[in-house]
């Protein structure tokens, strides 16, 4: 239940989102070059003679701006806003999300992380003997993040999320001064739009051209596995999530979720959707829509027992009678680690290949050994 509580947590904060306090420099100057994103709509890199220059897009109001930096490699580098300004490549910095720790593997940067919010949660071996031999400090919860030891750590950088939810946490941080780096992921509504984010984290280290590498290859692969999908004869027909406590989440048409299911080859009810949250539905709602459906994907416990537990009528679903449900546990640790929740994000290809080993095994080899997805037992 607790694995379940926490999934339901991150659930709500990644459906909903609140109006976040917008900052913007003014700064209108035409950049010399600006990086190619395809994917991401969440951020934007513009390069000048001596600073970078990256503005981060309010996600919930079209063409504001949640906050500009200005990035230089020399402290003496002049820039429109020296209040906004950060020298790079950052030394250290400290994260409250589990979901950054695998941009900063990618790009050899993992080592500069001073400190972490909730380490209970972390998969990442390396990272967890940090934190229980004190090289990595504990910083508290991420939604109340302990001022005090993050002025003792004094890190160059805060790397934290936007919510669903008024950022008081945000507006104490700020005023301990410390720069603030919002990786804002997670509002992105497809895989390949999280995934291309570690761009964005990159800028800061000077390490462009490494995650451009790394995302153009990863891309690559996504499409080559959408492919497969698209040769398959049948399209299951899926349902999403679990009921908890009156209330069941299922995937909008147009959110990650709802784009993975059409790129996989599902069959998806509200696959023409337009939501990019998700929608909140009562069990006789869904019940209607999915009684029948084939495969039960993303559940959100691991076991069959722990999904009866939750609500007895989950045994209803043709999908958990023929035990055809899945869910990302493969790779979980005591006290609430998954990797599902901490690496995936930048592995957009290997979750959809999960996917389609669980709805069209037929299409890939016989040894294919999903990475994060298992089916409940």
């Amino acid at each position: 239940m607790k694995r379940f509580l926490y999934f339901f947590t991150l659930a709500t904060f990644f459906c909903g989102c609140g109006t976040p306090p917008a900052t913007n420099s003014g700064d209108t100057a035409l950049p010399d070059s600006t990086m190619t994103v395809t994917h991401a709509k969440g951020f934007r890199v513009d390069y000048f003679d001596g600073y970078k220059r990256v503005i981060l897009n309010n996600s919930w109001h079209e063409g504001e701006t949640l906050a500009t930096y200005y990035l230089v490699k020399n402290s003496t580098t002049q820039t429109p806003d020296a209040t906004l300004t950060i020298q790079i490549p950052l030394r250290s910095i400290a994260v409250t999300s589990c979901t950054h720790f695998e941009f900063l593997r990618l790009i050899d940067a993992l080592n500069t992380i001073t400190g972490v919010c909730n380490p209970e949660l972390i998969y990442n071996d390396t990272l967890r003997q940090a934190c229980e031999n004190g090289q990595i400090v504990s910083l508290g919860n991420a939604f109340n993040t302990n001022t005090e030891r993050l002025l003792h750590l004094n890190p160059d950088a805060l790397m934290l999320a936007h919510y669903n939810q008024q950022d008081e946490n945000g507006k104490r941080l700020q005023s301990a001064g410390i720069p603030l780096i919002y990786n804002n992921e997670w509002t992105e509504p497809s895989l390949l739009a999280r995934a291309e984010w570690i761009k964005l984290v990159a800028t800061f280290y000077d390490k462009e051209q490494v995650a451009c590498n790394l995302f153009s290859n990863t891309e690559q692969r996504y499409n080559e596995i959408k492919s497969i999908a698209k040769k398959a004869q049948y399209h299951p027909t899926v349902l999403a999530g679990g009921n908890f406590k009156g209330t069941w989440y299922v995937p909008g048409g147009q959110s990650y979720m709802g784009q993975l299911f059409a790129d996989s080859g599902a069959d998806y009810f509200y696959k023409n959707d337009s939501t990019t949250g998700s929608l909140p539905l009562n069990f006789e709602t869904v019940l209607h829509h999915f009684a029948k459906a084939d495969v039960w994907l993303n559940a959100p416990v691991a076991s069959l027992q722990e999904l009866y537990n939750m609500d007895e009528r989950h045994h209803l679903f043709k999908s958990a009678q023929q035990q055809r449900v899945y869910g990302f546990f493969a790779r979980t640790k005591a006290g609430g680690a998954n990797d599902f929740w901490e690496s995936a994000v930048a592995h957009p290809d290997i979750v959809l290949k999960d996917v389609v080993w669980a709805l069209h095994p037929e299409l890939l080899s016989d040894d294919y050994q999903p990475k994060y997805l298992i089916k409940l037992k």
